[in-house]
C-alpha cells in the first residue's frame, strides 16, 4: 500500500503552542492519533479567532469538516510544548483547506503535519453555502 504524502510551504502564516496534557497520551505513552486531530482543532480555532472569526460563524455561517490527513512523523510525550503552524490553501467556491505543520517546540522535530478540508455550512438551514467573502479576504493572501 502506498503511503500518503502531504507537501506543505515552506512557511505558514500563523503559530500558536499547545503543551500536550496527560489525556492526549495513548497507550504507548505517546500522543494518540486522536490527539493530533484534537490539537490541531484548537490551532484551527485561535487561527480563526485572529480574524475575528469562529468555526460557528463566519459572517453568518459556519465550518464543517470533509476530510482529514495525518502524517506521522515523530512521537510527542506528555509536558512537551507543540509549535502549531497553520495556513489556508485552496480556497474554493464552497470551502477550503486548512494546512497544519506540529513540532517539538524544544527540539523542533517535526510531529506531524495535517491537512482538513472544510465546506462552509449553514447548520439551521442544513446546506452547504459559498465561501464568505470576509474569510476568503482575508485568507487569499496567504495561498
Amino acid at each position: 500500500m502506498a503511503r500518503v504524502k502531504l507537501d506543505l510551504p515552506d512557511t505558514l502564516p500563523f503559530t500558536t503552542e499547545i503543551v500536550v496534557r496527560i489525556t492526549d497520551i495513548n497507550y504507548g505513552g505517546h500522543v494518540g492519533n486522536d490527539a493530533i486531530l484534537a490539537i490541531i482543532h484548537e490551532a484551527r480555532i485561535r487561527f480563526l479567532q485572529q480574524y475575528g472569526f469562529s468555526e460557528a460563524d463566519i459572517d453568518g455561517v459556519g465550518l464543517i469538516m470533509t476530510d482529514s490527513v495525518i502524517v506521522y512523523k515523530s512521537e510527542g510525550f506528555y509536558g512537551d510544548i507543540i509549535s502549531v503552524e497553520a495556513g489556508v490553501k485552496d480556497i474554493t467556491r464552497s470551502g477550503c483547506d486548512f494546512l497544519f505543520k506540529l513540532s517539538n517546540k524544544e527540539n523542533g522535530n517535526e510531529i506531524a503535519r495535517a491537512k482538513t478540508g472544510i465546506v462552509f455550512f449553514d447548520y439551521h438551514e442544513r446546506k452547504v453555502k459559498t465561501t464568505p467573502p470576509r474569510f476568503r479576504e482575508a485568507f487569499s493572501v496567504h495561498e
